[in-house]
């Protein structure tokens, strides 16, 4: 897998509860870490969307922890888009410590355009496609390959 550059970090206030009785931060509480940096990533690259019609939906997801987090550790979640299907695409997140830039977990999850009124995905539009392109910048859109 080739290098992702991360162009958006949201820091994370971490709360009493997200703590367990081991001192650490629990394993479970960092999904809720990458689905507030998956809502705040698309309202900063696709700010004109009607989430009362258009979802995304996780599809699949699977994280490696890296290290622990403890309750006075400084984190931040960080989103990439890797790339882009017709009605998918893969997200890369990791939290990290703001202090050291130690990458404490790191998260890959696929997740498919939803039309929130037929209840069924659906492509992804152009207009989605070029907004994360320019944003990440780079073409994402995963090359059909030729079967001779």
């Amino acid at each position: 897998m080739e290098e992702i550059e991360f162009h958006h970090t949201l820091p994370i206030q971490l709360r009493f509860n997200d703590v367990d009785k081991f001192g650490h931060v629990n394993n479970t509480v960092y999904f809720s870490f990458y689905d507030l940096g998956k809502t705040e990533y698309f309202a900063a690259v696709c700010p004109g969307v009607d989430w009362e019609k258009d979802g995304i939906v996780v599809v699949h997801i699977e994280a490696n922890f890296l290290t622990q987090i403890f309750a006075s550790d400084h984190i931040a979640v960080q989103t990439a888009v890797s790339e882009i299907g017709t009605k998918s695409f893969h997200l890369i997140q990791r939290v990290i410590d703001t202090n050291t830039q130690e990458v404490k977990c790191i998260c890959k999850s696929v997740m498919v355009t939803f039309d929130l009124e037929k209840h069924e995905s659906k492509p992804l539009s152009e207009e989605w496609i070029e907004a994360i392109c320019v944003y990440e910048g780079r073409d994402l859109r995963k090359k059909k390959t030729s079967t001779t």
